[in-house]
């Protein structure tokens, strides 16, 4: 068999025997120089590596190593791929991790170290629990970090609310994004994102990741492992909302443990969303994420291009001037002003403001949401998105 192939099948059995124990499989992994020099020692050397009551002997087996080869065949025949952690491939910043895993199982076009190639990581990590405020300064971070020179891709773990809101985000804005799932590669957490799945696994700039082997199925514990995977490989963190406890607040401590830049966007003091991310701010975990423009400085991403010019007037007109009468194109003109100046202002708020151009609303609100210029969400309220 040959070397590098050895090695991958090695580095997958390290990966399933020490799943929960991955500093002993990476200090197995350094003490020896490759995956695969382990499984090539004979049962007494493992015992004089080891130590002579330690179970390695009986785990690092044949068998072991056989069961990895199927598993990796059958995934290599459905479009999956597996990158250990001494293969090139492998994410840099986290193969600096003590306890990064000995591997990892890819879904994409091509190979991750081809995805990954030069590219700065960034995680962008918080609540399910998204507000308007919170989804809105989501996709604001992201569309900022895609005018930095560096054009970093967004790294998340693909959970409903904050996870999912920056990856399609950083899709939106040609970033590119990785998920980091919290089971096996072959399947999708939440079942409700599947679509995402696939277009994400169908282009060339993103990736889904896991370390989780085959079969394996979310458990609450799970997440804390995956959570690590999203901090090691990212050279910064970035916390959009969370409550004093949750799965974005465990993200951001690890990230701070691995010495990675850590920024939280700052929140209402009684807002429980925000509860989280004013924590690490005053705790000096996180850096205050106040302005659009520092981003690229705080997490080094090269030259910020700066907002582009907005012409909410002018857009509406291009998009509505050949299918609206002038009088109906000028009350979603101003609509969609109004909408931008006013964030989360209500339905009745602005049928009550412009109640004088007798005309209802209804229309032309829904004709600026399905062209993409506003949103209003199930209460009412209304944002704009451009």
């Amino acid at each position: 068999m040959e070397k590098n192939r050895l090695e991958r099948i090695s580095a997958c059995t390290l990966g399933r025997i020490f799943a929960y124990e991955p500093k002993t499989a990476r200090s197995i992994i350094d003490a020896l120089g490759s995956a695969r020099a382990v499984f090539e020692m004979d049962r007494e050397s493992l015992r004089c590596l080891s130590g002579p009551y330690s179970r390695l002997p009986d785990l690092l087996t044949e068998d072991a190593q056989e069961e990895s080869e199927r598993t990796l065949e059958r995934l290599q025949a459905r479009g999956f791929d597996f990158v250990g952690i001494t293969e090139d491939g492998y994410p840099p910043l986290l193969k600096e991790c003590e306890d990064a895993p000995a591997g990892l199982y890819v879904r994409a076009s091509k190979p991750l170290g081809e995805i990954l190639e030069k590219r700065a990581l960034v995680s962008v990590v918080g609540t399910r629990d998204i507000s308007a405020y919170g989804r809105e300064w989501c996709e604001k971070i992201v569309k900022a970090l895609a005018r930095t020179s560096s054009k970093p891709m967004i790294v998340s773990g693909f959970a409903i609310g904050v996870d999912i809101t920056a990856q399609l985000a950083a899709v939106a804005a040609g970033l590119g994004t990785v998920a980091v799932l919290p089971t096996g590669i072959e399947d999708v957490y939440p079942r409700r994102h599947s679509a995402v799945a696939e277009k994400i696994a169908s282009r060339d700039d993103c990736a889904l990741i896991t370390d989780f082997p085959p079969g394996t199925v979310p458990q609450q514990f799970h997440f804390l492992r995956r959570n690590r995977i999203i901090a090691g490989m990212s050279r910064g963190t970035i916390l959009i909302e969370s409550k004093i406890r949750g799965g974005g607040m465990m993200t951001a401590r690890l990230a701070s443990d691995y010495g990675r830049t850590v920024l939280a966007l700052p929140g209402r003091i009684d807002d429980l969303r925000s509860e989280g991310c004013n924590a690490l701010i005053q705790q000096k975990v996180a850096e205050p994420l106040t302005e659009l423009g520092l981003l690229s400085e705080q997490l080094s991403l090269g030259r910020w291009a700066g907002n582009p010019a907005s012409d909410l007037e002018g857009e509406v007109r291009r998009c509505f001037a050949a299918t609206e009468n002038p009088r109906r194109l000028a009350l979603m003109q101003k609509l969609a002003i109004t909408i931008s100046q006013s964030r989360g202002i209500s339905l009745d708020e602005l049928s009550e403001r412009f109640a004088e151009e007798g005309e209802p609303l209804t229309v032309p609100i829904s004709l600026l949401e399905a062209e993409g210029f506003v949103s209003v969400d199930l209460a009412g309220r209304c944002r704009i998105l451009r």
